[in-house]
């Protein structure tokens, strides 16, 4: 028998009490602030489930709260405050004295998508306080509340020290990906690259194709169908849509084999990269490089990409940055001999394997911690109801 297990049997052998958030909490709404009225000061003002770049140094100040976005994309989504903060886009929730501030929140983002299923509005969706208020949460001594903190801080806080490692790894691997992708001179010596257009180290360039959404035959087939949302800086082996060779055939959609370097044109991922490990087809919006490998690695090729995002999307179009095929086509690429591109790729995949393959490493690890953490915060919040 643990110790919540011991207390409960000591303290409420007959169950706990559930009672609706309403009776004891507070929901209390921010007030409105405005670009003026948000000066340089200590105070982040919470907006919309996010803290924006301003701050805020008037009264209304709240310290250990936990807050609720009101309003737009974040709407519904909980956060807990340890600092004062302004809350103006969103409601705070303030227990009585039957409740711990941190439980609540726990107990909050414990039933997250039963407070997001209540967002109202066509257009701009809104979550209120009355609607939350109905939900009901058990109401155990206080004593047991404290102890469940006391549990699952320890993995929020176990899992902030993870993330904050991989933090310190990506940004490692970035220093040594710009060190290594920088060619005034190679390790101290004078070998020298060329600079060539990403068309002369191609051996072929495509784009794709989107088949006739209307026609049902095209889709949820066998085909891997790769779209621009999908693409991340990542390998990819597989897609979330795949259609049929019907839809090939009658689309301007076509297969591209293994290993092409795949450029985001348009959209919020406009200028990103990846990999292909599978053979596939994609949507008009990507730019397929079919590196030819006499003339570079295409690993490489996808490392420098990587390195040179925000130069590349800087050459882009409108509130998106849409690029086109022109663009990747005429940028330039150092080419140092085949063995120094090798030696560079392996340095940095294995940089890259550290902090993004979700199979393994500090990626892994931290989302087996996550799934331990939801997994025992829903087994502590579960409790037999008082008869």
């Amino acid at each position: 028998m643990n110790k919540i297990e011991r207390m409960l049997q000591e303290l409420c052998p007959n169950g706990v009490e559930y009672k609706k958030l309403g009776e004891v909490c507070e929901f209390q709404r921010g007030s409105t602030i405005t670009a003026k009225e948000a000066v340089e000061g200590d105070v982040p003002v919470i907006a919309g489930g996010q803290k924006p770049a301003y701050y805020h140094n008037a009264a209304n100040r709240q310290g250990k709260t936990v807050v609720v976005a009101g309003s737009g994309a974040y709407a519904g989504f909980v956060t807990y405050w340890e600092i004062p903060i302004f809350v103006s886009d969103a409601f705070s929730v303030n227990p009585n004295g039957s409740l711990d501030t941190k439980y609540l929140y726990y107990y909050l983002k414990n039933i997250q998508e039963k407070i997001h299923a209540t967002k109202k509005g066509s257009g701009v969706p809104h979550v209120h306080g009355s609607s939350i208020a109905k939900f009901e949460i058990p109401v155990p001594p206080l004593s047991i509340q404290e102890e469940i903190v006391r549990i699952l801080d320890r993995f929020t806080e176990l899992a902030a020290s993870l993330q904050a490692e991989l933090q310190a790894r990506k940004e490692q691997y970035e220093y040594y990906r710009n060190k290594s992708l920088t060619f005034d001179n190679i390790e101290g010596g004078t070998q020298s690259v060329t600079w060539m257009k990403m068309s002369e180290i191609c051996a072929n360039i495509t784009s794709g194709g989107t088949p006739n959404v209307s026609k049902k035959e095209y889709y949820n087939g066998n085909i891997p169908w790769l779209r621009t949302q999908e693409i991340d800086w990542r390998d990819i082996y597989n897609t979330n849509i795949k259609i049929t060779t019907e839809g090939l055939a009658n689309s301007s959609a076509k297969m591209i084999p293994t290993n092409c370097v795949i450029v985001a044109m348009y959209g919020a991922t406009a200028a990103k990269v990846a990999v292909n490990k599978i053979p596939l087809c994609t949507n008009q919006a990507c730019c397929n490089l079919e590196i030819n490998s006499q003339k570079a690695h295409y690993r490489f090729v996808y490392q420098w990409l990587c390195k040179k995002y925000e130069n590349l999307k800087a050459k882009g179009e409108g509130s998106q940055h849409n690029i086109n095929s022109k663009k990747i086509k005429d940028y330039l690429i150092p080419i140092p001999p085949i063995s120094e591109q090798q030696r560079i790729v392996g340095i940095l995949d294995k940089f890259e394997t550290l902090v993004n393959d979700l199979s393994q490493g500090l990626p892994a690890e931290i989302a087996a911690v996550q799934e331990q953490y939801e997994y025992y915060r829903n087994k502590l919040l579960t409790f037999k109801r008082i008869a």
